[in-house]
């Protein structure tokens, strides 16, 4: 029983002595560094930004498209107000209607000589998709 106290009384002053974990390197008495240091955090922070300014070029050209302008105008989609929602919306909206917009634009840039069915419905859901963006916003 005395051998157990013994070396519990040793593993708790080791325990104790020992530096805390959170402690600054090396005692300089700075912070602790970081794993991804500012320039990584940096780049990521750009990657960002570019990645929804391209989705948002993305949507802007596939509004532009005048097969899009057509069916819009036959709907009574205000072209101009969808276009401003464009700016107003967040990453991850943008991120989702970009996606439509690349599959829309395959489907229409796929050698097809007319609009279809399911084309003419993206394009319609991507429009009210954005003026629903706008309106809850």
């Amino acid at each position: 029983m005395r051998s157990t106290c013994s070396f519990v009384a040793v593993v708790l002053s080791m325990l104790m002595a020992a530096p805390p974990l959170h402690a600054s390197p090396a005692g300089t008495g700075q912070a602790p560094t970081h794993i991804a240091g500012d320039p990584v955090l940096a780049a990521a922070i750009q990657d960002h930004a570019r990645a929804a300014e391209r989705d948002r070029d993305t949507v802007r050209q596939f509004l532009q498209r005048a097969d899009v302008k057509a069916i819009a105008g036959k709907y009574g989609v205000d072209m101009r107000r969808a276009e401003s929602a464009v700016a107003a919306m967040d990453a991850s909206e943008l991120a989702r209607v970009a996606t439509q917009a690349r599959q829309a634009e395959d489907a229409l840039a796929g050698g097809q000589s007319k609009v279809t069915i399911s084309t003419t419905t993206i394009i319609i859901g991507l429009l009210v998709l954005i003026l629903l963006i706008v309106a809850l916003n």
